[in-house]
Formats: structure tokens, sequence, C-alpha cells
């Protein structure tokens, strides 16, 4: 079972990046097999030409076919999503999170982005099929901290919050997925068959 971590942020380093490698290092913490996918690493010409056959792009959307439960993360732009993560999500199948649990999170520069977690993000994710998608988080720039040494850190409300959110990934998405897993498919009661 796997948890497929979308950074959405055009940025290499970022506090959209740091709040999802919090989220990372949270599920490993617990033992779960955490995969990353840096929209930004894929080819920028297969992306923008919906080119499926491109390596990148087949190996992407691979990777979001394999995973149980998706976390993307994004920056808060002009009061949408970035538009990297845009693109991308644009080039999934239609079904891409059919049975998926997805956690959303943001980043912005003020509390007014909030929203477009729920206004923007979250019908998208829905469009895509996704099976339960938790409350986001939203974390604004004076949250993710850079220290003098080069690293970012989540202030204690953030990670507070994201620790309640893995818990509900690991707790509900994850063993209940891995609970049903060995169970026997259903059969209809006419199909049972009785000998005395």
């Amino acid at each position: 079972m796997s948890v497929l971590l979308i950074a959405g942020s055009p940025s290499e380093r970022s506090r959209t990046a740091a709040l999802l490698d919090a989220a990372g290092q949270r599920l490993e913490t617990r033992g779960v097999l955490v995969n990353r996918l840096r929209v930004r690493d894929l080819s920028p010409q297969a992306l923008l030409l919906a080119d499926f056959g491109h390596r990148s792009i087949s190996q992407a959307i691979g990777q979001v076919a394999q995973a149980k439960v998706i976390v993307v993360a994004t920056p808060v732009y002009k009061a949408a999503y970035s538009g990297v993560l845009k693109v991308f999500l644009d080039v999934l199948p239609q079904d891409a999170f059919v049975g998926k649990t997805v956690l959303p999170l943001a980043t912005g520069g003020s509390a007014n982005h909030m929203l477009a977690l729920d206004y923007a993000l979250r019908p998208v994710l829905q469009s895509l099929g996704a099976r339960h998608i938790l409350s986001g988080i939203f974390a604004v720039d004076s949250q993710i901290t850079l220290s003098p040494e080069g690293s970012y850190s989540v202030a204690p409300e953030i990670g507070a919050r994201l620790d309640g959110a893995v818990d509900i990934l690991v707790t509900e998405a994850l063993n209940h997925s891995l609970a049903h897993a060995g169970r026997f498919a259903s059969v209809h009661f006419s199909q049972v068959r009785c000998s005395v």
C-alpha cells in the first residue's frame, strides 16, 4: 500500500514542498510507503502537448494509478492552484482518482487565499473521481519558515493539523484498504449451493 505525494509547485525548493515533505515524513514515521512525484520534473513540452506516449508522462500516470492515497500540494496564485499542477491534472484520465483518498495541501501569502482549496482544487479532484477528499490544510507563508541554514520548518499548529490528517489517512484509508484486501468477493445468495 502506498501514498503518492504530488508536488505541484514550479519551484524546486519552496514552502509548498516543505509542507508536502512534512506530511511525507509523518507518513513514513508510521511505516507507510511513500512515493513522490514532482510535476516540475516532467517534460514541460510533453505536458503542454498532452503527449501520453512520452516516458515521463506515462510513468507519472502509472504512479497515480498505483497509489491508493494521494497527497497533492500546491502554492496558491491569484486565488487558484498552480498552473503546472493544472496542466498535470488535465493529462490524467477522467477516472484517475476513482477509489482513492486525497489530502489537498496548499500554501499562500495570506489567509485570503485559503478558499482556493475548496473552490478551485476540490472540484477538480472530485471530477477525477476521488472516493474521499479530506479537509485540506492551508498554510500561510509565515507558518513555514526558512532557517539560516536554508531548511524550512512548519509551525506547530500546521504540524498538529498534519498529524491529524495523517492519523485519518492511516486509520481510515490505508487500514480500510488492507482490511478488505484479503476478503473473499461477495457472492449473491442465489449462487449459494448447499449439500446435505
